[in-house]
């Protein structure tokens, strides 16, 4: 039995796939989002090191809680870095019945080579993913994260193909994501889809300041505002996450 890189772990999550879901924070990323408001999980080797089982019976141990929507969430730091662990883990999960939900970045995805087929598997037991689109430009993508996006929209595609139910996550953020012709072209990529169940706004915001300021790291971001009520309102008019699911049942 392997162990994995654990940032953290949150017992009651509602804000991360459906009903109330045990959320486990792997540690490892190889973006360096502006925003990013957890650069404590960058570094793999940070993490504390647990199995597969201890974290499901934790888990286990709150799924009266879980309701029938209920389950486990995979978030980070990005997930996929520990692609092998997250399927051990996945797999004790399905033995169990549980709900398997990650919420990814899709940074590290790629056809090439061996990983994709073990993506496959890790597939064949996840039942919702949470992707977010940092931003559609690979241009921007790069300035914003570090990385372009490249590899990313090929994710989202590949998903689409086998049929993956994925909920979209888009950060808005002023001057840098928050620009109408960016949100009309994001739109139309998500208008190309035909996996998507939601689509949701994440308005910026700078409660990671602390955490930088504590590690000695400079916020990038430390003079940007988060976006008003109207932008973030326009931005979702622009996505189609203001009446997503009549807006997807007219475009698909």
């Amino acid at each position: 039995m392997s162990q994995g890189y654990i940032h953290s772990v949150e017992s009651f999550g509602a804000v991360d796939g459906p009903g109330v879901r045990f959320i486990i924070f792997l540690a490892g990323c190889p973006l360096r989002c502006k925003f990013c408001h957890n650069p404590d999980t960058w570094d793999i080797k940070k993490g504390t090191l647990q199995s597969a089982e201890e974290l499901i019976s934790s888990a286990l141990s709150c799924r009266s809680y879980w309701g029938a929507e209920g389950g486990i969430t995979v978030s980070g730091g990005e997930p996929l870095v520990q692609i092998d662990f997250l399927i051990e883990l996945f797999e004790l999960a399905k033995k169990h019945g549980v709900n398997t939900c990650i919420d990814t970045a899709g940074a590290p995805f790629t056809k090439e080579g061996p990983w994709l087929e073990k993506f496959k598997r890790l597939m064949e037991l996840t039942d919702l993913l949470l992707m977010d689109i940092k931003h559609i430009n690979n241009e921007e993508h790069v300035s914003l994260t570090g990385k372009g996006n490249g590899n990313i929209i090929e994710m989202f595609r590949y998903l689409d193909e086998i049929n993956k139910p994925i909920w979209i996550r888009h950060v808005l953020v002023p001057g840098i994501s928050d620009n109408d012709a960016y949100l009309k072209q994001t739109g139309e990529f998500i208008k190309t889809l035909h996996n998507v169940q939601r689509v949701e706004i994440l308005p910026y915001h700078t409660l990671g300041v602390a955490k930088y300021q504590s590690m000695g790291l400079d916020y990038p971001l430390k003079d940007v505002q988060s976006p008003t009520a109207e932008r973030i309102e326009n931005a979702r008019k622009l996505l189609g996450c203001a009446d997503y699911e009549g807006w997807k049942k007219a475009v698909l």
